[in-house]
C-alpha cells in the first residue's frame, strides 16, 4: 500500500486493545491445552484482528498460536479487505486462489494446512470452534485429514468468554447503537397505523437504521428486522410480509441499532386498538419482571440470580417463559447478534462483572 492509503486506514481500537485481546485469548488456550486456534467464528475474528468483511460465505479463519501475531487467511480477493481493516502486517496475510472455490475436488483446508505445517505445527493440539455457523463439516474433515499428526480439540466459545466484559471504546459503540435502535422505533411510532403494509414500515426503520444518529452511522444488523401480527406475534423469529397492519392486533418488533458492527438490539410490542385484559396483565407480568431482573443486576451476582428474578415474577401473574431471559451482545456477524457465552438462565453461574 501506499503512504496515502495507510493514512486512510482506521483501526477501530487501539494497537494495545487488540494486543491485549490477543493475549486473553492466548490465556485461554494455555488453560485448555492448545498450542493453535483456528478462529471462523467473523466476530471472534474481528475481535482479534479488526478483519471486517462480508466474506464469511467462503472458508476463511485466523490462526492464532503462543509467540507470532495473528494469520489471517482467506480468499485472494478479500485478502486487501484485511490490508484495510485488521492491524496484522503483510507477512500474515494468506490467501488461496480461485480455484478453491466451489471446486468438487479442490478445499481452501487443505492450503490452510500446507501453511500450518510450514509454520511448525504440523503435530500440535489445535483448537477448532467446532460450533462456528462458518466452519462446515466438510471444512473440518479436510483440515483434520490433512494434518493426521495433529490433535485436535474442540474450542468452540474460547473466544466467545473473553468478550465477555467490554472496554469503554466498545461500550462507545454500543451506546451509539442504542441511539440508533431509538431512532428506528420513533420512527415505528410515526408510521405504524392500521392499512400500512409491513414492508413499508420496515422500509422506513431500515433508513433510519442505516443512517445513523449524530455521528453514529448504521451498520448492517446481524439478523434481518423480525416483525410478527396478530398470529403471527405467537412465533419469535418471523420476517415481514406486505400484509397490511390491522387495528386490533399487537404487533412485535425485533430490530438491533449497529455501529461498526457493535449492536444494540431491542424488542417492543405495538397495539392498535384496546387491548384485552389478558394483554395488559402480560404487559405488566413483563414489566416487572424486567424490573426485578434489573434489581438483580449488580456485579457479585449471577446470571441466574436475574433470571430467577425475572421468572418468577412472572409467575406471580400465572406466566411462564421457558426460554432464557437475556444473552450478551456486542461485536455480531450473521446470522445472529447473540455473543454465545453466558445466559441469564436458572443453572448459569456466571458471575456478573463491571
Amino acid at each position: 500500500m501506499g503512504a496515502s492509503d495507510v493514512n486512510d486506514q482506521m483501526l477501530r481500537f487501539e494497537l494495545s486493545e487488540y494486543k491485549m485481546r490477543l493475549e486473553k485469548a492466548r490465556g485461554a488456550m494455555e488453560h485448555a491445552g492448545i498450542d493453535l486456534l483456528v478462529v471462523t467464528d467473523p466476530a471472534n475474528m474481528g475481535w482479534l484482528t479488526g478483519y471486517d468483511g462480508c466474506s464469511y460465505y467462503v472458508p476463511q479463519c485466523v490462526v492464532v498460536t503462543k509467540d507470532k501475531d495473528p494469520l489471517w487467511f482467506g480468499r485472494r480477493m478479500d485478502a486487501n479487505g484485511c490490508r484495510r481493516t485488521a492491524y496484522i502486517g503483510e507477512d500474515r496475510i494468506k490467501w488461496y486462489g480461485d480455484e478453491y472455490v466451489q471446486s468438487d475436488t479442490l478445499h481452501a483446508m487443505s492450503a490452510l494446512a500446507q501453511i500450518i505445517v510450514d509454520e511448525g505445527h504440523g503435530s500440535a493440539t489445535i483448537g477448532v470452534e467446532k460450533d462456528s455457523a462458518c466452519l462446515s463439516a466438510r471444512s473440518f474433515e479436510v483440515l483434520s485429514g490433512s494434518l493426521p499428526n495433529a490433535r485436535f480439540k474442540n474450542a468452540d466459545r474460547l473466544v466467545n468468554w473473553q468478550r465477555l466484559v467490554k472496554s469503554p471504546r466498545e461500550i462507545e459503540y454500543m451506546r451509539g447503537a442504542g441511539k440508533i435502535v431509538e431512532a428506528m422505533y420513533q420512527r415505528v411510532g410515526e408510521v405504524l397505523r392500521p392499512g400500512i403494509k409491513q414492508s413499508d414500515v420496515i422500509a422506513e426503520l431500515t433508513y433510519v437504521g442505516t443512517r445513523g444518529v449524530d455521528v453514529y452511522w448504521g451498520d448492517y444488523p446481524a439478523c434481518v428486522p423480525n416483525l410478527g401480527a396478530g398470529a403471527d406475534a405467537s412465533a419469535p423469529h418471523l420476517t415481514w410480509t406486505d400484509r397490511s397492519i390491522r387495528a386490533n392486533e399487537s404487533i412485535f418488533f425485533e430490530l438491533a441499532g449497529v455501529h461498526k458492527r457493535y449492536h444494540c438490539p431491542l424488542s417492543r410490542t405495538y397495539y392498535l386498538g384496546k387491548p384485552s385484559q389478558q394483554i395488559l396483565d402480560a404487559e405488566k407480568a413483563v414489566l416487572d419482571g424486567m424490573q426485578a431482573g434489573l434489581e438483580k443486576a449488580m456485579a457479585g451476582n449471577l446470571c441466574e440470580d436475574i433470571a430467577k428474578a425475572y421468572s418468577g415474577m412472572l409467575a406471580r401473574y400465572g406466566f411462564e417463559k421457558t426460554s432464557r431471559s437475556g444473552y450478551p451482545i456486542g461485536m455480531g456477524y450473521p446470522p445472529a447478534w447473540g455473543e454465545n457465552s453466558a445466559s441469564f438462565r436458572e443453572g448459569d453461574k456466571t458471575e456478573l462483572r463491571a
